[in-house]
């Protein structure tokens, strides 16, 4: 499958140099996602709003590109204020509680709550790739065996 580049419209991921998605191969990367509400053309006030609309902007970019939401392995949100962070959450579990990918959260309240008293200073996330096949033991008894 070749490389393909998804779009929003947005004359923004133009003139800033980035794709909302980049489809390459049996991966998808989708980045540069906010609550803009692209239907009305405004950002709307509340973070739950947002949250619903940054999930709705990655379902399209998704499916444009052959994806379900269920193909999801991986999220990070960001949140400016942790007070935001619950019904952030919320939304969240709602839309990804059955799919459950891994999550980087480095606005979550915790974090930032630590981050803000001077407890916390760095948080951290990291992707692997498994470079070598994986081999399993083999059974010890034939098929039909007890």
């Amino acid at each position: 499958m070749p490389r393909r580049l998804i779009s929003t419209g947005s004359p923004f991921e133009k003139a800033a140099g980035y794709s909302r998605a980049v489809i390459d191969g049996d991966f998808a990367f989708v980045a540069g996602t906010t609550g803009y509400d692209y239907a009305t053309m405004a950002m709307p006030a509340d973070v739950t709003s947002q949250s619903r609309n940054c999930f709705k902007t990655i379902e399209a970019a998704l499916k444009e590109g052959g994806f379900a939401m269920a193909d999801i392995v991986r999220a990070t949100y960001y949140i400016t204020d942790h007070n935001d962070a619950d019904a952030h959450l919320a939304v969240c579990g709602e839309i990804l509680g059955d799919i459950r990918p891994g999550r980087h959260d480095p606005g979550r309240r915790g974090t930032l709550q630590a981050r803000d008293e001077g407890r916390d200073r760095s948080d951290r996330e990291a992707t692997y790739r498994l470079t070598t096949p994986l081999t399993f033991p083999q059974p010890s008894c034939s098929p039909g065996d007890n």
